[in-house]
């Protein structure tokens, strides 16, 4: 599951304009995996995993080296790692359907109580199947080597690689099903008290008692007095719950430094880097870039952007606010679906038919409603099945822009999806290639149809505020969370610590013209990514810089680009970075990768300031 944080895309507006420009939102229809919660289709398929599991350790476990030994060995293990890919499409398929169900409604009890038993029964299921990766990395080399030369096993190969990366830091059985049995009610049941929480939590502005999605959009809305109010309602509330925040924090932390010291991680992301097939030395590279173009970025942009507001410095809460004397308005839903839907198509007309199906059949849950996930996301489900995708849409550009994003999500997924459920699953770092790229194509259609130099201002000063967003905002997470799981290892941290060390990485990124007001120190505790997955957030800067890189290919030699683009899609998960971006010329380890898809930014910025009177 995808999750999108700290960009923006929630808007009430003016209730009698937005009920009118968004009325009837698509939801999502889940039929396509099960009926309802309560189906005997759903019911059968959680007994029939589970005996399936129960029924694949039997017949394997302890086996595979004898298995290996055989004449035939590459057939017979071809047709059990077949075996072995069906059932965890069944599981996924199940953790799938839960999943989206509660995020419909996160504080619906019937739901919450839905997804809790599901998650029980499958981690209980699935515990039967730990022993086969452990087993399969305990194999003789050259006998696997030989294994894989048969063609059958040999598709396998990218799966089997990335089994055996993890080799060095697999624990002994019994130790690896307590960590997996004790996920339910450890992380999992941590993560599943911060969603519940964040989405019951109400803030008092003007009035209105609004949850999380619409409080967070007011700081987009051109009266500052709105956005000020909504700043320290946010500021408030999140102040009240701070005690809960650091102990899931502290704890989470604690939880991966657990499972990090018994496996033999050296560093504190490195489980993440193995998780996303990316060097060490490739994310440093990315970060320190991005630490030295803060000020070239951020400090520069918002220092511009004060000059436009008339003040020496902005409040915190109009860093995302929209320019002076810019109309905005609300984008219905049929235009955003067209605006998206062209830019792809212009690009790709296959791409914007992958896209269409989304609209088409009813994948997309756009609506805002009480207790509904926060943010947005695109889940791929499963190959059998098809990615669905999550939107909180309330009519501002920045929504427009979130529907190209995770609708890149989507077709990334459906074109990975015939490489079956191992290796259709793209890393992170990659995973963020084509949502930021569908963003990229939306706003250049838009741009070129800019009807004058002030709208067009508007248009690049809202992109690179989205790419600031995107890149320094989420090095900079990178750099909270690491400053969090290291300082964590020596004893649990007060909420004034974490709040401080979110003060001063804040102020590093965002520079001086921004003022960093009393209550925006608590702003750390909704950003969901540093609880479902540490250190994810790197993987949007890797994607917009490489992103950036790629658009510039296009720009200089479109021809054939569109489908040797679509063909890196579709490769999924069975090829590492290198080799997936070596048809462009691209190289991530090489330190001028990053500055490239850097100064394509400052480059941007350079234009806002050329025309700043516009």
């Amino acid at each position: 599951m995808l999750r999108r944080l700290d960009r923006p895309v929630f808007s009430p507006g003016t209730p009698d304009a937005t009920a009118f420009a968004l009325d009837n939102l698509p939801q999502w229809d889940l039929s396509d995996l099960y009926p309802a919660i309560d189906s005997p289709e759903l019911q059968a398929d959680l007994a029939e995993v589970a005996s399936d599991c129960a029924t694949f350790e039997e017949a394997y476990k302890g086996k595979l080296a004898g298995i290996l030994d055989a004449a035939d060995a590459g057939s017979q293990m071809a047709l059990i790692v077949s075996r072995y890919e069906k059932i965890e499409d069944r599981l996924g398929r199940l953790y799938s359907y839960a999943g989206l169900v509660y995020s419909g409604d996160t504080t619906d009890p019937v739901r919450a109580k839905f997804y809790g038993d599901v998650q029980e029964k499958l981690t209980d299921a699935s515990t039967h199947l730990l022993f086969f990766t452990l087993e399969l990395n305990r194999l003789d080399d050259a006998k696997m080597e030989a294994a894989l030369a048969a063609p059958e096993f040999g598709k396998y190969r990218p799966w089997i690689d990335d089994v055996r990366a993890e080799k060095p830091y697999q624990l002994e059985d019994r130790i690896e099903q307590l960590f997996h049995e004790k996920g339910v009610t450890s992380r999992s049941a941590w993560n599943r008290l911060f969603d519940e929480t964040i989405a019951g939590l109400r803030f008092d502005i003007d009035g209105q008692n609004l949850p999380l999605e619409q409080a967070l959009n007011l700081l987009q809305e051109p009266q500052e007095e709105k956005r000020r109010a909504a700043a320290e309602a946010l500021a408030k509330v999140f102040g009240e719950n701070l005690r809960l925040f650091t102990l899931v924090t502290n704890t989470l932390a604690k939880d991966k430094e657990i499972s990090d010291r018994w496996r033999g991680f050296d560093d504190i992301a490195d489980s993440r880097h193995l998780a996303n097939r990316v060097e060490r030395e490739v994310v440093d590279a990315l970060v320190s870039s991005v630490h030295a173009a803060y000020p070239r970025l951020a400090h520069r942009y918002y220092k511009l952007k004060a000059k436009w507001f008339g003040k020496d410095k902005l409040e915190y809460w109009d860093r995302n606010a929209p320019l002076p004397k810019v109309e905005t308005r609300t984008i219905g839903w049929d235009e955003a679906r067209d605006t998206v839907l062209g830019a792809y198509s212009t690009f790709s007309p296959r791409m914007a038919d992958i896209a269409r199906t989304f609209f088409d059949k009813s994948w997309i849950d756009a609506g805002v409603r009480p207790g509904k996930a926060t943010g947005a996301f695109a889940h791929p489900t499963v190959p059998s099945a098809h990615p669905y995708v999550l939107l909180n849409y309330l009519g501002k550009p920045r929504d427009v822009m979130t529907l190209a994003h995770e609708l890149g999500h989507g077709v990334h997924q459906v074109l990975a999806a015939p490489n079956g459920a191992l290796m259709a699953p793209t890393p992170l770092t990659l995973a963020e290639t084509a949502s930021v790229f569908g963003e990229m194509l939306t706003f250049r259609r838009l741009l070129a149809t800019a009807p004058d130099a002030r709208t067009r201002k508007a248009m690049l000063a809202a992109k690179v505020e989205d790419m600031i967003n995107t890149v320094v905002r989420q090095i900079a997470f990178y750099t909270f969370e690491r400053r969090i799981h290291t300082e964590r290892k020596n004893g649990e941290l007060t909420a004034e610590q974490i709040c401080k060390i979110w003060m001063e990485v804040q102020a590093e990124s965002l520079g001086e013209a921004i003022h960093l007001g009393p209550g925006y120190e608590a702003y750390w505790v909704y950003i969901g990514h540093f609880i479902h997955s540490p250190f994810y957030v790197y993987a949007y800067a890797f994607g917009d810089c490489l992103v950036n890189s790629l658009y510039a290919v296009y720009e200089n030699a479109s021809e054939g680009f569109a489908e040797r683009y679509l063909a890196m899609l579709a490769a999924g998960g069975t090829k590492h970075h290198s080799e997936l971006l070596k048809p462009f010329g691209l190289d991530a380890r090489d330190p001028a990768f990053w500055q490239t898809g850097l100064n394509l930014i400052e480059r941007m910025i350079a234009e806002l300031e050329a025309m700043e009177e516009a």
